[in-house]
């Protein structure tokens, strides 16, 4: 499983440069717990962070045999950010409660196992999580299935937060990864204020964050959605209205304020030669209407995704193929 499309899902056209320099493969780092792990291999890299395949320093082992996996980064960076969001909300003993809670087998979550800085840099270790989406698609350089995607989107809705990073997948588990812009929308369960510059803007991948990201405002619950929404579209078509490299961070934000009140226009570029997906046409016209301190109806979402998944024979039962898909591409 891995990276929820390069954020999790990366516009092929940008190309991403890691501001972290690579730390020799071979490298033995120490964890909090005094727990010594050796760098593999390299697996891949974002722009803020490096992701190695990991074993314990006193074992040998190749990168297929590497049960675990690091995240390197900046010492004061998001990986700060993401290590407190799995110290205070992610434990495992709180995890498994909130899953009893819920009568639930699993949760796309990871469990951090250990975290510990490495001379300028920060780093968390996990287990291994198998091969990331982007990794899928651009092995196979094409698209997902609208019966695929519909099938990532209903076990991704329950965990989505607004930057996710990654998206790892098993053949019948979705795991996210890369909580570094995770936010207490509903501190004392009140919601936050919109308020437009109170956090940097365009923080997070700019093809896939929310209106609202981009404006500096909070990430809230439509927040979450709309990345969501911009994910589905580019797996079915392997491009957004905005991917093109030259354009801004502040025109992309005007594309997708553009489009928040036309989805029939986002989608009809893609579509030309056949009919727009229904499913997803009617989730981002619920989810575009949201306003920021709304509590969305999940069940409504979750049913709609549902039921154009069934009618294609599908469930959330079954395996996921993510058998590649070609779609010409409208630009």
């Amino acid at each position: 499983m891995l990276l929820f499309c390069g954020f999790l899902a990366k516009c092929k056209a940008r190309k991403r440069v890691c501001a972290v320099e690579p730390v020799p493969e071979g490298t033995v780092v120490c964890d909090q717990s005094s727990k010594k792990w050796k760098l593999v291999e390299l697996l891949w890299q974002t722009e803020l962070d490096l992701t190695y395949a990991v074993c314990q320093a006193n074992q040998h082992a190749d990168s297929n045999d590497c049960k675990y996996m690091l995240r390197l980064g900046a010492k004061e960076g998001h990986l700060f950010n993401e290590q407190n969001f799995h110290l205070r909300a992610a434990k495992p003993d709180a995890v498994e409660k909130w899953l009893k809670l819920h009568k639930l087998d699993f949760l796309g979550i990871p469990s951090c196992v250990g975290f510990g800085l490495h001379e300028a840099y920060r780093f968390l270790v996990f287990p291994s999580m198998g091969q990331t989406l982007q990794t899928v698609m651009d092995e196979g350089n094409d698209t997902l299935s609208e019966k695929a995607v519909l099938q990532l989107a209903l076990r991704l809705v329950s965990v989505l937060l607004n930057d996710v990073q990654i998206c790892f997948y098993f053949p019948s588990h979705v795991f996210l990864s890369g909580f570094g812009h995770a936010f207490r929308f509903c501190p004392g369960g009140k919601h936050v204020e919109y308020r437009q510059g109170s956090r940097t803007a365009h923080q997070g991948n700019i093809s896939f964050i929310s209106v609202d990201s981009h404006k500096g405002a909070g990430p809230s619950r439509r927040s979450d959605l709309q990345s969501l929404g911009y994910c589905m579209l580019y797996w079915m078509t392997g491009s957004l209205p905005w991917s093109q490299l030259s354009q801004t961070s502040s025109a992309i934000a005007a594309e997708k304020e553009r489009y928040i009140s036309d989805i029939t226009g986002l989608l009809s570029g893609y579509y030309k030669q056949k009919k727009a997906s229904g499913a997803l046409q009617k989730y981002l016209s619920n989810v575009m209407s949201l306003q920021y301190t709304e509590k969305p109806d999940y069940t409504l979402l979750k049913a709609g995704l549902h039921e154009s998944l069934q009618k294609m024979g599908g469930s959330l039962n079954e395996s996921l193929n993510l058998q590649v898909t070609h779609i010409a591409i409208f630009t």
